[in-house]
Parts: structure tokens; sequence; C-alpha cells
């Protein structure tokens, strides 16, 4: 390990230019290593006031604002379930029909394979620093104070972007999910009444919108496993076809064939590729478990056990899904392909009605209600943290920060809450327009992200292998680190560069260049201003602040306690456990 005497530098934490400061390791606390311990800072000279700080250039450092009165109050149930609860939604229960159409079954089934293998690169890349960093607000700070300053202000603001558009995407939604059962309802009167149900959610303590996404996960849970018994039924000759078994996978084919018609082979690469933007939006919200870890209860246990269920139960729900999905329904089958947004554009209600279900449609579309109802509650939840996170940064107004006595950041949740307001551009806009507008917006700002949080894993263990500081010691150690960060890095820069070739396809198409590219134009034109005007320089390994959120996490404690009533909740809890053991 490396002597502290010999840490020596003439930088501040924000890189500003100072006097000598060494860089000493507080004292070892009890049951602690010394690596372990915050790095305590003795200057020879004071250090500049708070107003000669330039926070929008460098990010807020220890010297800056405390971290937002968050309260820790999400278990880990709530936890695992906010994640499955904020991913699946209409991208699995409407988009995964396009996904087939483009691709065949087995085409989609590899691209959602492969895009959640990236998924899983950066879950195991978030958890490291989460666990060890579980900051309130959101892991776009991350990216301020390990890689570049400039980086967390375009990522932070991308992507709550994504989350503010797609709140407007599924309150949109929730009109033409309704409108299926009566088509002559004012589509906008439900955007309005469910605006004002979400919002007013999302102003209650964190707890209780962690209570509702559980339950509202739940429902989708049971949804998803249910269609998967039904498919192994009608796949086995329950349903007027009689037995299928794989016949969709010969007739007509495992691939389809897509916009190409000079050369199939092509084509069909050309289909499993455009279906890889879509299998991620579908994963987008995995992370979520980031953005909760500073509202959880002892995250440093909580969080590794959510990443690691989360992501294999999500992974396990997508592609047994859309493996189902492609033995039942023909990837030739026109309804696939629909312009609308509720059931009947549902792959899983389109298999009910080839298999001769009648009353599966309407119990799926009550389904699909709550299903972009939950989602609609995460993108406020998600989109008011990250805006906190910013504002704790530097990079939004500070009064972003500002939260009632239950912890709640009221400026926050409002502000992002006005953009879902946005959905009453369907009154005007075909519905289908604005929802696929709003889906590659958002599906590419997820891949900016994922990027973004590779890189910033990346650069984390350079920073501790600059302080000499083992990743033995670190509360959660994932496996195959770095390579699993660079895997997720490279291939989602490229995916991100090359997921708009479809505009090129059989001409170029101005408009649909810029459906694909937008996310990508607004990050770039974010990143170059914010570096151009205050020329912030990048993170050196030595000075990313590991320390701010941390300390103040170790002198934190919670006390958990099992149920003791044995009324039905604690029997819903653990109905196979005694009250005893």
């Amino acid at each position: 390990m490396r002597s502290s005497s010999s840490i020596s530098e003439s930088v501040t934490p924000d890189m500003a230019p100072m006097p000598a400061v060494a860089i000493e390791p507080k004292a070892m606390e009890e049951g602690k290593m010394i690596s372990e311990a915050p790095l305590q800072i003795n200057e020879s000279t004071s250090s500049p006031g708070l107003n000669e700080l330039d926070y929008e250039k460098h990010g807020a450092g220890r010297e800056s604002t405390p971290v937002p009165d968050l309260k820790r109050k999400l278990k880990s149930r709530h936890l695992q379930m906010i994640a499955i609860g904020g991913t699946i939604g209409t991208g699995l229960f409407i988009g995964s029909g396009s996904a087939i159409a483009h691709a065949g079954p087995v085409g989609a089934l590899i691209a959602y394979l492969f895009v959640g293998s990236l998924v899983f690169s950066v879950m195991l890349s978030l958890g490291e620093i989460a666990t060890y960093i579980p900051i309130p607000g959101a892991f776009t700070a991350y990216a301020t104070r390990l890689v570049d300053p400039s980086l967390g202000f375009s990522m932070g603001w991308i992507y709550w972007f994504s989350w503010a558009i797609t709140y407007a995407l599924e309150l949109t939604a929730t009109g033409l999910i309704i409108q299926y059962w009566d088509s002559s309802i004012n589509i906008a009167i439900f955007i309005g009444v469910f605006w004002v149900f979400i919002t007013s959610v999302n102003f209650l303590p964190v707890n209780f919108y962690g209570e509702m996404e559980f339950w509202f996960a739940s429902i989708k849970v049971i949804t998803v496993v249910g269609f998967m018994i039904f498919a192994i039924c009608i796949d086995a000759g329950a349903g007027k076809q009689g037995y299928l078994g794989f016949h969709n996978w010969v007739h007509p084919g495992p691939f389809a064939p897509y916009l190409i018609k000079s050369s199939p082979s092509t084509a069909k690469f050309v289909g499993f590729w455009a279906v890889l933007i879509q299998a991620g939006f579908s994963y987008q919200g995995t992370e979520l478990v980031g953005i909760a870890a500073g509202e959880t209860e002892n995250p440093r246990k909580t969080v590794p056990s959510a990443i690691r269920k989360t992501f294999f139960r999500i992974l396990f729900f997508f592609v047994l899904t859309i493996f189902f999905i492609g033995i039942l329904v023909p990837y030739d089958d026109p309804n696939l392909l629909s312009d609308s947004n509720n059931a009947s554009a549902s792959p899983f209600v389109i298999a009910a009605k080839i298999a001769g279900v009648k009353v599966l449609p309407s119990i799926i579309n009550a389904v699909l209600l709550t299903v972009v109802l939950s989602a609609a509650n995460s993108n406020v939840y998600s989109g008011s943290r990250v805006l906190v996170g910013l504002a704790q940064e530097g990079f939004a107004p500070h009064w972003f920060k500002k939260t009632t006595k239950g912890g709640v950041p009221y400026y926050s949740v409002a502000f992002t809450s006005a953009f879902g307001l946005l959905g009453f551009m369907n009154v005007s806009n075909s519905g289908s327009t604005v929802f696929n507008w709003f889906q590659n917006i958002s599906g590419v700002a997820g891949f900016i992200t994922w990027t973004s949080l590779n890189a910033c894993h990346i650069a984390f263990m350079r920073a501790l292998k600059a302080r000499d500081i083992s990743r033995d010691m670190l509360p959660y150690k994932a496996m195959l680190q770095p390579f699993l960060a660079w895997y997720g890095l490279i291939f989602n820069i490229i995916i991100i560069l090359t997921q708009g070739f479809t505009a090129w396809i059989p001409v170029f198409d101005v408009s649909s260049f810029f459906i694909s590219y937008i996310s990508l134009i607004l990050f770039v034109v974010l990143y170059l201003g914010h570096k151009i005007i205050f020329r912030p320089p990048f993170v050196h390994p030595l000075m990313a602040d590991l320390d701010t959120g941390r300390t103040q996490y170790e002198n934190e404690s919670w006390e958990t306690t099992a149920p003791t009533d044995s009324g039905w909740k604690a029997k819903l809890r653990n109905p196979f456990k005694s009250r005893d053991g």
C-alpha cells in the first residue's frame, strides 16, 4: 500500500490551482482498513471561499452544499420491484410485436439476448459504484466525479429528458388503451386525469411510491408468467390450431428479411440490427436500482442483492416472452405491425386470437393500463431524482434539491411532471406518430446513459488504483471487471452510431435520420457547449471524489426487524414461514 506521506498534489479536488495539499487517509477507525477511511485534506493555506468556486464548471465537490435531504425509506422488496416495474412496460407488451415482425422469432430472440448482455455489463458496473458511494439523488453524479464534469452535465440532462418524455409517452398510451373499449372517448380526458393521479402520488413520501410500485409490478409479473403458461398450453395443442411445436420457426422461418430485397441474407441481418434499439427501449429502466440506492435502507446490503436478482428476473421475463411470442405468432402476421397502441397491437392478444381465445383481449387491455401507469409512476420518480443529482453537482438550479419533511424533492417532481403535458400533442397528431418519436428519443438516450455508466466504472477502477485501494475491500465486487465494462462501452457506442442506418434504405430520408439521431445530437450539443463555455478538465484518477456521500453513509445505521404481526400482510410476505421461525 502506498505511504500516505508520499501522496501530494498541487490541485484541489475541484482541479483549481492551489498551493501544495497533502492528502492523508483519516486515522484508522475501528473495524475499517485504512484504505476505506475517507481522505482528509490538510491545506497549508485556506481554500477559496464558496463564492469563488465555479460549480457549473467543475461540478460540486466537498466544499459544496450538503447532500439532499432524501429519506432512506425504500426496502429491498421495493428496490427490486421498482426496477422490474420501470422496465416491463409498453416496450414488452406492445413493442415486442414489431420486433418479431422485423427480425423474425430467432432474430428478435438473439437481439434481446445481446442487449441483455450489455445491460448485464451496465448493472455490474453500476452496482460496484452505487454500493460504495450510495449518494442521494442520482448516479449521473458519478460521471462528474470520476470522468468529466461535461459528461456529467450532458449525460444527466439527456437522461432526465428521456424520462420526462417517456412520461408523456405513457400518458398518451393510457388514453389509447382506454379507447380500445370506447373509441368515442376523447383521449385528452384520460391524459389529464392520469397526469393528476401520477403527479400526486409522487408528492407523497418515497415509501408510498415504493409500495405502489411493488403492487403494480406484481401485476405485471403475474401477467407475464400467466402468458408463459398460456403459451405452453397453446403450443402443446390446446388451441384451435392443434400442436404447434416450432412450426413458426420453419414456416415462415426463424429470421425475417427487412428493407433490402436484393440480398435475403443481408436483409435478415438488417432486421436483427434494426431491433437492437427497440430492445434497448424495452430494457431501459433496469438501472433504476442505481437511482433508488440513495433512498434505500442499508444500500450496501440491499443494492447488490437487488442488482443480482433484478437483472436475471428481467432477462428471464423478456427473453422467455420473446421466445413464446415467436413460437405462437408467425412473423408475417400483419397485425404485428399495427399502428394501434392498445391491446389490439399486443402480441399477447394476437397470439390469443390465433389460438381462438376470445376473452383475453379485454383482460390484457386492463393489464396494459396498470402497466403504463406503473411505468409513468417510475418516470416521474426517476426524472425528479436525476434533477436532484444535477442540482447537487451544480448543473441545475439549487432549489431542485429542496425537499419536504418527508424527503420529497417537490420542485423536481413538479418540473418533471410538467413535461407529461406534452402528451396532449396527441390530440392534434396521430397517436402512433407521437409514440414512435418519443420511443426513439427515449431508446437512444438509454444507450447513451449505459455507455456513460460503463465509462464511469472504468474511471472508478482507475481511481481506486491511484489510491491503492483493492477492489477486495469494496462492499460489492462485480465479476469479470473491467472486461465487462469495456465490452458494454464498445458495443453501446457501436449501436448508438449505427442504429439510424435505416434512414439510408432505400434512399436517404431526412425525417427518419433526425428521429433516429435526435438524442445523440442533443447529447453532443450539451457536451460540447458545456466543454467550450466552462472548459472543465478531465478528472485525474487521484482527484476523483470518492468520499462525498459515502462518509455520511458510514455514520448512519439501520435497524431492520422482521414483521411481528400475524395479520394478512405478514402472511403475504412469508406464506411458508411460521411466526417463531
